[in-house]
């Protein structure tokens, strides 16, 4: 549904980063490989996947497309959440 967003980065920490696209802000759950991608520049791409439950929407960025299709496919695993699959995406790709 969101396939990238890129805008102002507004805050960073090393599991969430928000970006402002047009006046929006977007709270994005990152793992810890692709905050120690982000470049050191005010204005960043991030590749995202939008995960929707019962109870809440999730959006979770990536700065390599490969990272992110990885953690689609764990997503797929039984049993495999989007948390345990953000901190494993880039360890099994390693």
């Amino acid at each position: 549904m969101i396939a990238h967003i890129q805008g102002k980065l507004v805050e960073k920490s090393p599991t969430e980063v928000i970006i402002d696209c047009n006046g929006v802000g977007y709270h994005i759950n990152i793992s810890l490989h692709t905050f120690s991608l982000l470049p050191n520049t005010d204005f960043i791409k991030l590749f995202t996947h939008l995960q929707i439950k019962e109870d809440a929407f999730s959006l979770f960025g990536f700065v390599e497309k490969s990272e992110r299709e990885l953690f689609k496919l764990l997503l797929s695993v039984s049993g495999i959440g989007a948390s345990i699959a953000r901190t494993n995406a880039f360890l099994i790709r390693s």
